[in-house]
């Protein structure tokens, strides 16, 4: 898919990733919403994409409520005729505590809203909205990887059904010309991220990989829009090697 001229949904658009993916669709030439709860964090990212001569239109969104998410398909659809790509990379609280089995049902219930039910709700209601065909990429997480333990057992719960999803719909590309691929990436290079790793100790931080530029992520992302052969696919991203299919 050709991304110039296109109508994409970037959520989680205020800050790190979501910024950085919003930041490269506008200069690929797409018409990008901003969906995000952050208000001041989507009129930075608005300001940056205007100022690169870029176009963007930002609707305040709570992921976890059905109603925003139905809205926001909504804005894109009136605002920018369409819709042509959704990357669903709203997520995250891995960080947070109480984890499970510690946490109450509802504070994990919230994290599997946020990382796995958003995403879900989002791409049931794009494709309705993509009546020329498009392009859905989910942001996962290497800590969906692997059987070691993990502090937040309901994030990674969440992102490894994000993995699966994701490869359960690589049919329709087939069926409604709409192609579903996910990037999984391993500790990025946001400023939350180079924070963690300015606090960690000069013997921490020796033992840790130099986390992922963000240049890295968005060139996956617009790898999956673009490539027309890729459906059902996850990209990890992982410090110091290629990017690799997941089989």
């Amino acid at each position: 898919m050709d991304i110039r001229g296109r109508a994409a949904v970037v959520t989680g658009a205020a800050v790190g990733t979501g910024r950085a993916i919003a930041c490269r669709l506008a200069a690929e030439g797409a018409s990008v919403v901003l969906a995000d709860i952050d208000a001041a964090g989507c009129a930075h990212t608005e300001q940056l994409i205007t100022e690169a001569g870029g176009r963007c239109a930002t609707i305040l969104t709570d992921l976890r409520s059905g109603h925003d998410v139905r809205a926001m398909v909504e804005f894109a659809r009136s605002r920018l005729g369409g819709l042509h790509i959704l990357v669903n990379n709203a997520g995250g609280g891995g960080h947070l505590e109480p984890n499970f089995p510690d946490a109450t049902p509802r504070e994990w219930s919230a994290l599997l809203e946020l990382n796995l039910h958003a995403p879900m709700l989002a791409t049931q209601l794009a494709l309705s909205a993509m009546t020329e065909g498009g392009a859905v990429v989910n942001i996962s997480s290497t800590a969906a990887l692997g059987h070691q333990p993990y502090q937040s057992p309901e994030y990674a719960a969440a992102k490894a059904g994000l993995i699966r999803f994701t490869s359960a719909l690589g049919g329709l590309r087939e069926q409604c010309n709409v192609r579903v691929n996910a990037v999984v990436p391993d500790w990025m290079g946001t400023d939350r991220g180079y924070a963690e790793l300015a606090e960690l100790t000069p013997r921490q931080r020796a033992t840790r990989p130099t986390p992922i530029p963000l240049t890295v992520l968005t060139d996956a992302v617009v790898r999956l829009i673009r490539d027309e052969e890729m459906s059902g696919c996850n990209l990890v991203l992982l410090p110091g090697e290629p990017t690799r299919l997941m089989t």
